[in-house]
């Protein structure tokens, strides 16, 4: 055994012990976090406008602080830009994680000195519990591609300021650097195919032991691999074993992953964003993700249901039920308060809480009073393709409005691994199996006020050259699985097959 696994065993186990420990405390760190959060706030700006000095419990909180989003907090978020201490946590940020928004361009979230434990730390102990479980900690001795954003960062308003993950690369630890690729220059390159080919070159002849990033882009990163060697990327890598993936749901990209890796692999699913690093999955034997309960983080879950009203219920993780879609909600040490992520989840469990993330709150259609989310789509199209024996590479959905006489439906823009020989028979059992998961879809189609769904095939990386072409391709990036409009739809006209 090798230096670096046999180091990190104990410390493998250590960890664990103490995250165990942490799963029987949940409640009760979170009511910690929360008194430190506000002590700490009353100093600020934001807990000066909010009146944190007369906030005693969660109560007091909604009633002093709403519920916001990106665009609400933009005031006090360009004060920091300006230079400004003390605005929503002590002192100033120590970066500002740059990443895209949805309708203000780019957000610009504060790291602080106390938060960025929290990034690096997670990511570090959901290894850790992996080693500690499955005892394969010889991994560690080979080498580990994270693949990330550029590692460049500029200043604003004397702030170091970039990519999340290009932040995260600057604190990963230095035993550690000997074995990260791709090589610094490399992963400084901002042309994403570019940057993929420089890293294949430098990948294809190591012994890569463990594989990261978001699953289409580790999916481009394999294309590549198999092209240039003719090899599947498990005899490519013999002792490839481990793969960290995060960022979108894995299920519609699994099938075709471990067909291009050729063997099984253990898989560690993780819920970074640049407000905060939530989730880490900490077992292979149990589904969903351990919530990060004693991480300067402390959440809200707003049930869906009721997120439109206009004063939606906030409640902590000793009330949460098990199955319901919540919106979260955060409030951080780096000085997010009442901050609604966008993210919708559910639990699986209680004992300790283990959640999965179901969608987006805004990511949604109900242009017929649907309201069909992330969750339901994608489960409709997995079943569906496992039925008609089909493989797809990327997909999004949107309402077609009818304005004639013909009935509205839900279009499908599908990117075939191998095009369905009937695409009726297929778009059959899509439509029904959305038509089990949601039941006001079924109404609808029931009540022939829709149409059957309609699937419209896009060409062999379609969507690659889509998102090449809204200079969107590669980083974090990634295609909308649905939309409540045809944004997307009206730009994928160039690509169909």
């Amino acid at each position: 055994m090798k230096i670096k696994s046999l180091l990190a065993k104990p410390l493998a186990s250590y960890v664990y012990k103490q995250i165990k420990k942490g799963m029987l405390t949940a409640v009760a760190d979170q009511q910690q976090v929360f008194a430190s959060l506000i002590k700490t706030g009353c100093k600020t700006q934001f807990g000066k406008d909010h009146q944190f000095d007369e906030i005693k419990n969660h109560t007091d909180y909604v009633q002093r602080v709403p519920v916001r989003d990106y665009e609400a907090f933009k005031p006090y978020i360009e004060k920091i830009k300006e230079g400004k201490h003390n605005i929503l946590w002590k002192g100033v940020p120590i970066y500002l994680a740059k990443t895209s928004g949805t309708t203000s361009g780019s957000k610009y979230i504060p790291i602080t000195k106390d938060s960025i434990p929290n990034h690096i730390n997670s990511a570090r102990n959901a290894l850790l519990c992996y080693m500690a479980e499955t005892g394969n900690s010889n991994f560690a001795n080979g080498k580990l591609i994270f693949l990330s954003g550029s590692p460049e960062l500029e200043r604003i308003g004397g702030v170091p300021t970039g990519r999340l993950s290009g932040i995260v690369n600057h604190h990963i630890p230095k035993y550690l650097r000997s074995n990260q690729m791709p090589s610094y220059e490399t992963n400084c390159i901002e042309d994403w195919e570019q940057k993929l080919d420089k890293i294949v070159e430098e990948t294809i002849s190591e012994d890569m032991t463990l594989i990261s990033g978001i699953p289409p882009w580790m999916q481009m990163y394999f294309d590549r691999l198999e092209e240039k060697s003719g090899k599947k990327i498990g005899d490519l890598f013999p002792n490839f074993s481990v793969m960290v993936q995060g960022g979108v749901n894995f299920e519609p990209y699994k099938a075709r992953l471990m067909e291009s890796i050729g063997r099984k692999v253990d898989i560690i699913e993780l819920y970074p964003a640049s407000e905060g690093f939530f989730a880490f999955q900490d077992s292979q034997q149990e589904p969903g993700m351990l919530l990060n309960t004693n991480s300067g983080i402390f959440y809200e879950f707003i049930p869906m249901t009721e997120f439109d009203q206009e004063d939606p219920p906030r409640i902590t993780v000793s009330d949460v039920k098990i199955g319901v879609n919540y919106a979260m909600v955060v409030s951080t040490n780096a000085g997010l308060w009442a901050y609604n992520m966008g993210d919708t989840v559910k639990f699986l469990s209680l004992e300790p809480y283990r959640i999965v993330v179901t969608g987006r709150t805004k990511h949604f259609i109900s242009a017929f009073g649907e309201h069909v989310i992330i969750e339901e789509v994608e489960t409709a199209l997995l079943k569906a393709s496992e039925q008609e024996n089909i493989g797809v590479r990327e997909f999004t959905v949107a309402p077609y409005i009818s304005q004639d006489h013909g009935k509205s439906y839900h279009e499908w823009f599908v990117e075939f691994e191998n095009t369905p020989a009937d695409l009726a028979a297929f778009s059959k059992a899509l439509d029904d199996q959305l038509r089990k998961k949601n039941i006001y879809y079924e109404d609808l189609i029931a009540g022939n006020i829709l149409q059957q769904l309609k699937v419209t095939p896009i060409k062999k990386n379609g969507f690659l050259d889509y998102m090449k072409r809204i200079g969107k391709l590669g980083g974090q990036n990634k295609v909308a699985r649905l939309g409540n409009d045809r944004k997307i739809a009206d730009g994928l006209k160039d690509f169909l097959q």
